[in-house]
């Protein structure tokens, strides 16, 4: 700028319609001046574009032009002489996504008073996500941005965000963030819905006992390895065929054939790592062309399941090395891999890799993931990511099926 320019900021308001744009800048034109930012946004029709320009001469005569040539448009112009310029678009420290069906004008209230209490400042807001839920993600600039005020925002905004009805997740801002390359699912209760065990313990008519068991793994209140023998036990003699009745029969959590789909689109290599069993899963990991499957195998002989497991237990342990070996093996460094599960077993797994995202978890997981989703859709997960729910129908429009699912 030059020490003879005036600054201005031109701000555009109204419905949104065809030439608005052109009509603005073909005035602004005729004037010389040089542009510093522009931004516009459209909500339901109603358009807000601001221009931050330089004006070598007489900006009340271009004050004056905008007024007349936005009103042969239909829209309003504001026009501030001399605005106040600052030291350029703020960077930003951080993004947080506020995720809720709905998020209450009160939910967005709360939220924004922690932040302010942590001394972080919104930048911008956009919104992500109207469908299954709303999503709207925050750029925001800290004061603090160490590591210690990074688990402070991250731990503050959490524990404010399940009293009002929010997820709220918080990574740092910048390219990183886009450079996730390796997502490794959890099973049960996380890429489908129910636990495996039990639908096979079914079968054999001990589906609570086995239900309770489980329970009690998932909250880490028994040894996983001590657990999973306890309850393959009760499926000795059944005959094979169950495992084929139980893998037909599995449903897929909401969202979840849209996560993959939209992953595998962003050149994301998909795995999953499960506490259940290969056998049961395998044709679903081939119909949604995953990368990447580990799971127990069941011992079968002449026919009968015998009630043990067979090779390497999956416990807590063997997930974190399974994502660690998935990444070697797609080349991704451990920064650039995601982790989603719902239950202790999970916690080394969401704990080594680069963002671990606990999903209806229990609240020992829910304690060390870097964030936590509440709602039973795991296409939210994509807008953690970035994703917008405009990128992903968009992607599908292209190859011909855009649905959205009524939701009671």
């Amino acid at each position: 700028m030059k020490s003879n320019d005036t600054a201005v900021l031109v701000t555009v308001t109204g419905p949104d319609k065809p030439g608005v744009t052109s009509v603005l800048f073909a005035a602004l034109s005729r004037h010389e001046v040089s542009l510093l930012d522009v931004e516009q946004v459209v909500i339901r029709g109603r358009l807000t574009l601001g221009v931050l320009l330089t004006c070598p001469r007489d900006p009340e005569a271009l004050q004056e032009e905008l007024e007349d040539a936005m009103a042969t448009v239909g829209v309003h112009v504001d026009v501030e002489i001399g605005a106040a310029q600052s030291g350029g678009r703020s960077l930003g420290t951080h993004v947080v996504v506020v995720l809720g069906r709905p998020v209450t004008a009160r939910a967005f209230s709360t939220i924004s008073r922690e932040l302010a209490r942590q001394g972080a400042n919104i930048d911008s807001i956009r919104g992500v996500a109207d469908y299954p839920v709303t999503g709207l993600e925050l750029q925001v600039t800290a004061t603090d941005t160490s590591p210690t005020a990074d688990v402070a925002l991250r731990t503050g905004l959490a524990a404010i965000a399940a009293g009002i009805g929010v997820d709220v997740a918080v990574e740092r801002a910048g390219i990183a963030r886009r450079s996730k390359r390796l997502i490794v699912f959890d099973v049960d209760s996380t890429l489908v819905q129910g636990e495996v065990i039990e639908m096979l313990a079914a079968r054999a008519g001990r589906e609570e006992e086995v239900r309770a068991v489980t329970e009690a793994a998932m909250r880490g209140e028994i040894d996983f390895t001590e657990s999973l023998e306890q309850r393959v036990a009760v499926l000795a003699g059944l005959d094979e065929s169950v495992i084929d009745e139980v893998g037909e029969s599995l449903e897929l959590t909401a969202g979840a054939r849209t996560t993959i789909r939209t992953l595998r689109r962003l050149g994301f290599a998909c795995g999953v790592v499960s506490g259940g069993f290969r056998q049961v899963i395998e044709g679903l990991a081939h119909e949604l062309e995953l990368d990447y499957v580990k799971a127990n195998t069941l011992e079968i002989i002449d026919g009968k399941l015998t009630g043990r497991v067979i090779g390497e237990v999956v416990d807590r342990a063997a997930k974190a090395t399974a994502l660690r070996e998935f990444a070697a093996q797609s080349g991704v460094p451990m920064e650039q891999t995601v982790a989603v599960g719902d239950g202790a077993n999970d916690i080394d797994m969401l704990t080594a890799a680069g963002l671990g995202v606990a999903f209806n978890a229990k609240p020992a997981l829910r304690e060390i993931a870097d964030t936590a989703i509440s709602h039973p859709y795991l296409d939210a997960v994509l807008f953690i990511l970035g994703v917008t729910r405009h990128e992903i129908e968009a992607a599908d429009a292209v190859d011909g099926g855009v649905r959205r699912v009524p939701i009671p």
